[in-house]
Parts: C-alpha cells; structure tokens; sequence
C-alpha cells in the first residue's frame, strides 16, 4: 500500500545479510585463531544434513581444511541425510554443547518445523547461530524446445494450462521450492510441483525434455543454457547475479520476489559463547581466502560471514516470512 512501507521480504533479508557479510569481512585477518587457543582437542564433526555431492556439502568440503588450519583442529564431515535434513539435525543437536559438533544447514533449518509433523527436535531452541556462511542464487530454466522465450511467456504459458506446466526443483521444502511458491503466488498461476533429491537431478530432466521448467541453483542449469540444452528465464535473488549478468530477475517484474538458498553454520544450544565467537571468528578468516572464494564461485555461492547475533536475526526475521509463505501458498507435507 502506497501510505505504508511494504512488508518484510525474502529479498529484504538477502540484501541485509549481503551487507552485514561485506562489512564483517575485512574484519578477520589471517591468523585471527592461532591454534595454540584453539578449544578442546581430535577432531570436530561438521554434519552436513544432507547426501553427499549437493550445494552443501560441497560448501562444507571447501572450507574445512581451511577451517581447520585456522583452529588448528581437524575437521571430520560427516553426512547424515534424511527426514528433509532433520536427521542430521537431530544428531548435531543431541551432542554434547562442547565445541566438537557443528551444523550446516540451509533454509530448510526454518522451514521443516512448518511443514513436517512429528520432528525429533526443535529447531528454535536446539541451537545456537554462529553464522551465515553463504548464500546461493536460484534460477528458473525452460527446456530446449519450449515456446516461452522470457518470463512472461512462461507465465503466459502457466496459465493457459493450470497446474499443467511441470516445473522441477530441489525437493520439498528447500529455497527452490519456496522460490517456485513465491513466483506462483505473485504472479497468480499453477504449476505442477515435481520435487526431486536435489536440483542436478532436475537438471538433467530439463535437459531430456522430461520436465518443463525447473527452479534449481543457477549452477545446476546454467552449464545446460551455455549448451543450450535449455533456456535460463529469470535469477530469484533480489539483484541480478554477476554470474549471469544478462539474466533478469523475477523482482523486475513481480515486485518483492526474491528468494535465495542459503548456508548456515550452528553448535548445539548451550555451546559456550567463547566457543560460538571463536568459530565465527574463524570462519570469517576462511572466507576471505582466495582458493576458498574461488571453490564457492564454483558453487554459485557469495560468502557472508555474519555475526553470531546477525545470524540469529537474520533467523527470526526468516522465519515469520517462511511462515508467512507457507500459510498463504498453502504448503503442507505432513
């Protein structure tokens, strides 16, 4: 309404996040965490909820050697999928709050106590935020061959077949479901929803012709448009990407539609606060290291590196626009 700001955003939240991480970065040097003052001693688990060879684990992966250098610990990934990532969750927040487990989680962390029943944990009270450790464009693709050209020729097509337009995304729940929900309601259309175990899966149904759209990570289709196996239409971050800089985003024609995936590390609840500082510090290291940079660019990932009470507002705030999506796209799993 023009008399009024407009509501809370997921694309509010992104550029806040974006800009606490630019201000943070510099602020960690090189050697901030000798290891003679690292906490504790062997090795310190990092689960990753999710199966191996995914946008996030392949985040933990390019990290943890440095992250280990910088504590002066070595650092154990362990994968732990299942239950939407709750699985892993659930182990990460039953160890001892001592420093030697650590959690990283994405989206799903603020979306599973939405739509999943039966939970072993509650994720509001069963961590505590360290940071955000990136954030991860989304992108919508048509295949090859088909008729919509731009945006508004996909919408067009959508809804001159309700519910007819299949478009695939990284499973139930993830940012790219959430994305593709978010486009449905702002512009008013219908898509069938085909959740996949994650978005390279997707990929290669768009490439075959199997699928009609998908909404994945620009780095799981972008490889296909090169090709041209398949045609990038519209970026869900709230500015264009500089990895595909000629690629509009969905806010420039349905305003406030932006959502991005995103990565965030957390140690169980009751993790002392020296411990909490010391890791984000260390982190914050990592990610200005040009070969851990350069490893996420591959990914499509762009450090953050926020503090641990950035972190957890940037959590809050992430929430009530969750809930708020979830109610009004009407997203149930049981």
């Amino acid at each position: 309404m023009p008399d009024k700001p407009p509501p809370a955003t997921p694309a509010t939240l992104r550029r806040r996040a974006v800009l606490t991480g630019a201000a943070l970065l510099p602020l960690a040097m090189p050697g901030l965490i000798p290891a003679s003052r690292a906490q504790g001693s062997g090795s310190i688990r990092l689960i990753v909820p999710f199966a191996p060879g995914g946008a996030t684990d392949s985040s933990a992966r390019a990290m943890s050697d440095k992250l280990s250098a910088v504590l002066g610990r070595s650092i154990v990934v362990e994968n732990r999928s299942g239950g939407g990532g709750s699985i892993g969750a659930a182990a990460a927040a039953q160890a001892r709050p001592d420093g030697n487990t650590l959690l990283l989680d994405t989206i799903v962390h603020l979306v599973n106590p939405l739509v999943l029943r039966g939970l072993p944990l509650d994720y509001r009270t069963a961590f505590t935020p360290i940071s955000q450790v990136t954030r991860i464009p989304l992108a919508l693709a048509v295949k090859a061959d088909s008729p919509a050209r731009d945006l508004a020729g996909f919408v067009a097509m959508a809804k001159a077949a309700p519910g007819q337009v299949s478009c695939g995304h990284a499973g139930n729940a993830t940012a790219a479901h959430l994305a593709s929900a978010l486009l449905q309601l702002r512009a008013g259309i219908q898509l069938n929803d085909t959740p996949y175990r994650g978005g390279a899966e997707a990929s290669r149904d768009l490439a075959s012709g199997t699928l009609d759209a998908v909404f994945v990570a620009l780095l799981s289709v972008a490889p296909l448009a090169q090709s041209g196996r398949a045609r990038l239409l519209a970026v869900a971050s709230p500015t264009r990407t500089a990895l595909q800089p000629d690629v509009p985003t969905l806010s420039e024609t349905y305003p406030n539609t932006a959502l991005d995936e995103w990565t965030g590390l957390f140690a169980p609840a009751g993790t002392p606060a020296d411990l909490v500082n010391r890791v984000q510090a260390a982190l914050a290291d990592v990610l200005r290291d040009p070969e851990v940079l350069s490893r996420l660019a591959q990914l499509g990932a762009e450090p953050i590196g926020s503090t641990p009470a950035d972190f957890a507002r940037f959590l809050q705030e992430g929430r009530v626009e969750a809930e708020k999506l979830v109610r009004e796209a009407k997203i149930e799993l049981g």
